[in-house]
Order: C-alpha cells, then sequence, then structure tokens
C-alpha cells in the first residue's frame, strides 16, 4: 500500500509544481527586467545570457557579436549608463514571442545630471530555447 500513497503523493505534487510555473510573458517581463539591471550594473555578461546565439539585429545589421561589443563600447565611453523600460507589450506566438517597448538611455560620467541620453521604440523577438526565453532579434529606432 505504501507504494502506491508515494505514488499518489508524487502525482499530486507533480501537478501542484505545473501550476505553479510561471507563465511565459511573465518570464519574458523577467528576462527585459534582468537586460535592464545588467546593463545599468555595466556588466554585459548578464546582458548576453538573455540573447539567442543566432541573434539577429536592425534587420540583420547586427549579429550577437556585434551586440556585445555595442555594449562593450558603450561601457567605455560612458562611466554611467541608465535605463528606463517603459511598458512592455508582448504578443505570444508559442514557440515565440514579440515584447515592444519604448527604452529611455542616459550615459555619461556619473555626474548629477547625464550628458547624453536617447529614447529608442524597440520590438525584440524571443523564443525558447532548452525551456529558457531568449532574445532573438531586435529593431530599434528614435521616434
Amino acid at each position: 500500500m505504501r507504494p502506491i500513497l508515494r505514488l499518489l503523493a508524487f502525482c499530486a505534487m507533480s501537478a501542484l509544481a505545473a501550476c505553479s510555473r510561471t507563465p511565459d510573458e511573465q518570464r519574458i517581463r523577467d528576462a527585459v527586467a534582468a537586460m535592464e539591471a545588467a546593463v545599468e550594473a555595466r556588466n554585459p555578461r548578464d546582458f548576453m545570457a538573455y540573447v539567442a546565439d543566432d541573434f539577429v539585429g536592425r534587420d540583420g545589421g547586427f549579429d550577437r557579436a556585434a551586440l556585445h561589443n555595442l555594449l562593450r563600447g558603450q561601457f567605455l565611453r560612458n562611466e554611467a549608463i541608465g535605463v528606463v523600460v517603459g511598458p512592455v507589450e508582448i504578443t505570444m506566438q508559442p514557440p515565440r514571442a514579440t515584447a515592444r517597448m519604448s527604452v529611455t538611455l542616459t550615459g555619461g560620467s556619473g555626474e548629477l545630471l547625464p550628458e547624453r541620453g536617447a529614447v529608442y521604440q524597440v520590438e525584440t523577438g524571443w523564443k525558447l530555447v532548452d525551456g529558457e526565453w531568449r532574445c532573438l532579434s531586435a529593431t530599434w529606432q528614435e521616434p
């Protein structure tokens, strides 16, 4: 009888765990927030952890390596970087998703006011890679 009880308990716990899984849309929002924090912390490795190996940006003008170099260049140019991500609008098309947002970037020497800043409209494409959402594509433009 004990093996049957153990099996039932295991099935019940598995069902509860499946119900408590974070929804895909929230997982993408969490990834965007982690990427924002990585930029402000000047940590390109943490940012790139959310970027797919086959990333394409700016309509084919950027690959993953170019994005990484862009980040490193901005970190060298700016002692302090600020990022403000506006509301993130997500459209799910499993196994892919699209996230649209406004992003305000500031940079400078770290004094009270930044020397540089810009606002971009950003559209990112996402895909599942080994159960994790990764940024597959991005386009950005100033409005």
